[in-house]
Formats: structure tokens, C-alpha cells, sequence
């Protein structure tokens, strides 16, 4: 590892505007630099990487492998030194115009963000919200949360950080209306485990709550489709023989536009907890504790609707 103190950290800025415009002159005027201190700067890191980063081909310049493998570390790099600047000892939402990065689920976003948005406007007009998707490629590790301001998802699935209970929501197998294999509106277990199941899918390593409820009563469901999510289950299984397990507020939305029947199983139904997790580093900012206060109220707003108070 480099020794920082000798790192002259405003080459990551010039770094950043080379691996963006492939180009001096433009990297130059995006950050305020003389096309010969961008080149000055260029050597510099080009001594640091042994690479040349940017190369001539013909009449423009490309970025060498090395610089292209640098691009989304780059990117991530600067995200947080601008996030880290905008940790202040004080917050003030009336005044402030951070954007806030949450990562959550599609079904999370799909319930809080008219709440959410509704509740900034209201409480901190200059604020913005950054949304992003849950990681697919592995669980959610610290410096995944160390990127993001929260992140909004299940609890009792290996989060680490801090967390916060917003909402809960349990889980409910939906069919086609017209599946033949209900009996009113029942499902046996055979009947679930010789069915073809649309299957969400959060990643490899990813287990989920279906997964869960389908092993504790021992089925192996037969897969017909692997989806991203919860949102897309319900309409891949409208107007086919297969089923699919979500959380009842999503089947209670799609249910009579789709021609969707909520079925009655023999399974113990899965609690799911929806819970905002940040990282342990991020107690003593206020705006972070301020965004999760507002998260608490949306998820109210879901719970109870206008009853809220």
C-alpha cells in the first residue's frame, strides 16, 4: 500500500477527468487545469501505475487495459470523497442539498418512494434521493455499505452495519385465476411442488425467504423462470400454469388487473422485516440519522397509510 502522505490526492481528480474525456485538453477544461499541467499530472500517474493510461491511436486517444480496469474504482473513489466532504457535524434539511444514496430492493422502492420523495419535498426541499438496486454479485459486505448512505432491505439475511426496522410484509403465494390446479383457491403441497415456480433472484449467495418457507416444508421447487426481484413475478405468472411467492402488498396491487388469485397453502407463512442498515462509521453524521428518521416515517406512512401521525 502507498504511503498517502506522500500521494498527492488531487491527481485522482485529474486522473478521474482523463479516464472521462480520453482527451488533455478536455480534461483540462473540465477541471479548471492548462492543457500542460493535465499533461504534467499524466506523467505523474503514469510513473505510479507503470502504464500509460491513454494512448494515440490515429487521431485520438484511447485508454490502455489497466485504464479501463481503473474507470469504476475511480468513479467509486471520487463518489466518496464527495460524500465524505458532505459529512458536516450539523444539519440543517431546510438549507441542505445533499443527495442521499439508497440502495434497496425493487419491491422496496416500488412501496416507499412516492412516501419518501413526498416527505423530502415537505421536510427538505434542496435534498435529493439517489436510488440504486441491491448488489447481485455477493452479500452486502462494509464497504458496500461504506459507498452507499443506506441501504434499505431484509433484515436477518447477514447485513452487517446498524439497522432500523421500517415495515413488515408477509409472504404469499400467487397463481393465475384460471389455474387448474386450485381448489378454492387452495394449494397442496403436491400441488406446489410438482408446479413450476417464477423464482426471485438476488444473486448467487443470495437465499431468500421463499427459499426458506419452500425447504422448511421440503420442496425443491421446480424452477420454470429465474427473475430479478420481486416485481416481475407477478406477470410472469399471469395467464400461465405457474406460481410464485411475493410480498401480499405486490400481489394486492397486481391481483385484479392481472387476473391473479392470492392461493391458501399448507406453509408457514415468512415474516419479511424491511430494514434500513448503515454503516457503524456513519453514527455520528446527523443527516444519516435524520434520512432514517424519515425512512421510519414513509415506512408509517405504508403501514397505516394517513393514519400516520
Amino acid at each position: 500500500m502507498p504511503d498517502l502522505h506522500r500521494v498527492d490526492s488531487n491527481l485522482i481528480v485529474v486522473l478521474d477527468a482523463i479516464l472521462s474525456e480520453k482527451n488533455l485538453t478536455r480534461a483540462g477544461e473540465l477541471i479548471g487545469m492548462t492543457q500542460p499541467a493535465v499533461s504534467g499530472a499524466l506523467a505523474r500517474l503514469r510513473q505510479q501505475y507503470d502504464d500509460p493510461l491513454l494512448v494515440r491511436t490515429g487521431r485520438s486517444y484511447e485508454l490502455t487495459p489497466k485504464a479501463e480496469a481503473l474507470l469504476p474504482v475511480v468513479e467509486e473513489a471520487m463518489a466518496e470523497i464527495a460524500r465524505t466532504l458532505e459529512v458536516l457535524p450539523t444539519f440543517d434539511p431546510e438549507t441542505s442539498t445533499r443527495t442521499f444514496l439508497v440502495s434497496a430492493s425493487d419491491y422496496v422502492l416500488s412501496v416507499m418512494t412516492a412516501p419518501l420523495l413526498e416527505l423530502l419535498g415537505q421536510q427538505a426541499p434542496g435534498t435529493g434521493v439517489s436510488f440504486e438496486a441491491l448488489p447481485t454479485e455477493q452479500i452486502v459486505s462494509p464497504n458496500d455499505l461504506l459507498r452507499r448512505d443506506v441501504f434499505v432491505t431484509g433484515t436477518g439475511r447477514g447485513v452487517p452495519g446498524k439497522r432500523q426496522s421500517l415495515f413488515s410484509d408477509r409472504f404469499v403465494c400467487i397463481a393465475d385465476a384460471r389455474n387448474p390446479r386450485l381448489r378454492e383457491g387452495a394449494l397442496s403441497l403436491a400441488d406446489l411442488a410438482e408446479l413450476r415456480h417464477v423464482m426471485s433472484n438476488f444473486g448467487e449467495l443470495a437465499l431468500t425467504h421463499v427459499d426458506d418457507m419452500l425447504s422448511s416444508a421440503g420442496i425443491a421447487p421446480k424452477v420454470g423462470v429465474s427473475v430479478q426481484g420481486f416485481l416481475p413475478v407477478p406477470f410472469m405468472v399471469s395467464g400461465t400454469a405457474m406460481i410464485g411467492h411475493v410480498p401480499e402488498r405486490l400481489a394486492l396491487l397486481h391481483r385484479e388487473s392481472l387476473g391473479l388469485t392470492i392461493a391458501e397453502t399448507p406453509l408457514n407463512a415468512s415474516t419479511l422485516i424491511e430494514a434500513a442498515h448503515w454503516h457503524p462509521s456513519k453514527n455520528d453524521d446527523p443527516a444519516i440519522e435524520w434520512l432514517v428518521g424519515v425512512l421510519r416515517k414513509a415506512a408509517e406512512l405504508i403501514e397505516f397509510g394517513d393514519d400516520a401521525e
